[in-house]
């Protein structure tokens, strides 16, 4: 399989391309292509990683198939012979790593989900005792696991910009605190039902984030992706042990190896050795087979 790094469907109405996905507009629906670009410390890397926008799309579907008892999703079609004819000539490119979704209205703000302490959040209670200004119980280590999970927003910022941590209060503000309550409400339930299941494949999810919108109805529904390797931190359960850092079914190595070379995480970024592009494909397809029990055809 040959790694996409963008798209250029010029028979199609090109809308945005963000961070991994590219998008475009066909009637009046959407068509969300997952590429295999990498953003690491919110740098877009040179090289793609092989697999990755095919494993994206494949989690993403399981798991909005998964949640639908839960909430509806923006998904119309994953299957590429009932786009619309105009996207006929693009098949071979965007197969499996395409759905045609419902344009929405998006609620501004990124729903994050902690069920363990690590990253950004325990930065926050190591100074403050808080994270987003959810107060936590003393003492808590690396990687361990929270009394129970807690959901702390953050702005949703522009391409090469970083999010921004808020309280829920600041949330309300900025979408209003009727349909914040509903997001704390559906993030919660989304991610109990799905980190259950997940253990149950032997995966700690310590977090994720999930977006929203409003259907031509007004009715909230999940958007974008959900619960893949670049939107959560999915850890092997049989390695877990709290007080440390967790190995990860995600960039890890990518971003060990930048941190190895000293990145100012700051454009342009360093090229990546062929191991460490190799070593993180292999991550990412362990985790659909994992997950999903799907098998990749992978090209030697």
């Amino acid at each position: 399989m040959s790694v996409v790094l963008k798209t250029e469907l010029s028979k199609l109405s090109f809308l945005k391309r963000g961070k991994v996905r590219d998008l475009y507009q066909v009637g009046d629906d959407l068509l969300l292509i997952s590429t295999d670009r990498l953003s690491a410390f919110d740098v877009i890397m040179n090289q793609g990683i092989p697999y990755k926008g095919v494993v994206l799309t494949q989690i993403s579907n399981f798991w909005f198939e998964f949640t639908k008892d839960i909430i509806k999703n923006h998904t119309i079609t994953t299957d590429v012979n009932n786009y619309p004819p105009e996207c006929k000539d693009y098949s071979k490119i965007i197969e499996g790593r395409s759905v045609l979704v419902k344009k929405t209205k998006v609620i501004p703000i990124e729903c994050i989900v902690r069920g363990y302490i690590t990253g950004s959040g325990l930065k926050d209670y190591q100074r403050t005792g808080e994270i987003c200004g959810v107060k936590l119980p003393p003492g808590l280590v690396e990687s361990e696991k929270l009394p129970t999970p807690i959901f702390t927003p953050s702005t949703k910022a522009e391409v090469g910009d970083h999010d921004e941590n808020i309280s829920i209060e600041k949330a309300k503000e900025i979408a209003g605190a009727e349909i914040v309550d509903k997001l704390e409400y559906y993030t919660l339930e989304i991610f109990k039902k799905c980190s259950e299941f997940a253990l149950t494949k032997g995966i700690i999810i310590a977090d994720t984030k999930m977006e929203f919108g409003m259907d031509e109805n007004g009715e909230i529904i999940l958007i974008d992706e959900l619960l893949t390797p670049d939107s959560s931190r999915f850890w092997p359960l049989s390695n877990y042990k709290k007080g440390f850092v967790q190995e990860s079914f995600d960039k890890q190595y990518v971003r060990d190896y930048l941190v190895s070379v000293k990145f100012n995480k700051m454009p342009p970024p360093p090229d990546l050795p062929e191991e460490i592009i190799g070593k993180t494909s292999l991550k990412y397809i362990e985790a659909l087979k994992r997950l999903t029990g799907q098998e990749l055809q992978i090209e030697t």
